[in-house]
């Protein structure tokens, strides 16, 4: 029998393993803050969150032309190579505002739902967040949270304690699990109804019920709401999905339930579109014309104003 080569089965310790310390092996494993070239880093697929260049970000851009970006964002790299946003895009756009060609970053591996339930906590702290962000945001994350609570490998509880519901992400953000879903609800809505509802012309209850309408009977509705210039109050949208429920909503309908008179209903100024529309730039919202109007009708009073004041 040929003797066993004994130096074959002993595995030789480095020169660089025998002298570095466990603390620098540590910190080898320890992440770490690299400048990225934003050319490299794309956006989160399906990102709910508006990044919009308005004043709020025209001032950040100001802040990272000035000091640079003080908190680094969070990306994840790419199979294909570069890699993907996770935490940071309003960073990331004030970054290429102010004419920056790298990012600090920091890089972390993370799955499909790990990144998801990350990027959507990260962007929930934020002051104002519209109805249709949160909508969206919701829905990507509960089923991120879904998918995580039907893994085996996460934790050693149980698979039947690992049910995640509305009501666990609720905890997470201080709702009630029926208002998550009502949230979530919104993402029914076409695009069109959606944007009232993020413009404050159309309350949020309303907005829920309006969600069960099937998409041939929201477009009717919206050209119905743009011609008679109204939105249905919550009774009406309730009145409207049991209509729809029971397959007898169309056209006729739901004109004649948005013009009826409501209680207390208070006359309102009416200005027919025609009239106006063509002093307004075509990519104007409702909202901006009538932010517009409102703008020029306060600089038309403190003029008279000061003419009395002579």
């Amino acid at each position: 029998m040929a003797k066993k080569d004994v130096r074959n089965s002993i595995k030789l310790t480095s020169v660089d393993d025998l002298f570095s310390t466990e603390e620098s092996r540590a910190d080898s494993q320890r992440e770490k803050v690299l400048d990225i070239p934003l050319s490299e880093i794309s956006d989160f697929p399906n990102h709910p969150f508006k990044v919009k260049a308005d004043e709020a970000m025209l001032e950040m851009a100001d802040s990272v032309k000035q000091y640079g970006v003080l908190v680094p964002g969070l990306v994840r790299p790419k199979p294909e190579g570069g890699y993907e946003m996770v935490a940071g895009h309003r960073r990331k756009k004030a970054s290429e505002l102010a004419g920056k060609e790298i990012m600090p970053c920091i890089v972390r591996e993370l799955d499909n739902d790990q990144a998801t339930i990350i990027m959507v906590d990260s962007n929930l702290q934020r002051e104002s967040i519209l109805p249709s962000e949160k909508a969206f945001a919701y829905k990507m994350k509960l089923e991120a949270m879904k998918r995580q609570g039907q893994r085996t490998d996460l934790t050693s509880r149980p698979l039947v304690e690992k049910s995640i519901s509305a009501d666990l992400l609720g905890e997470t953000t201080g709702e009630s699990g029926r208002q998550v879903h009502r949230f979530i609800r919104l993402t029914e809505l076409n695009p069109s109804i959606l944007e009232m509802v993020d413009n404050n012309q159309i309350a949020f209850r309303p907005a829920v019920e309006l969600s069960y309408l099937t998409e041939k009977e929201q477009q009717n509705l919206h050209d119905t709401m743009q011609s008679e210039d109204c939105t249905p109050s919550l009774s009406q949208a309730q009145r409207m999905k049991k209509l729809s429920q029971d397959g007898r909503l169309n056209m006729d309908v739901i004109f004649s339930i948005l013009t009826e008179k409501k209680p207390n209903q208070k006359e309102k100024l009416s200005v027919r579109r025609e009239r106006i529309d063509r002093f307004f730039p075509k990519s104007f919202t409702e909202k901006q014309k009538e932010d517009l109007i409102v703008q020029l009708l306060e600089s038309w009073y403190k003029k008279r104003q000061r003419e009395q004041e002579r």
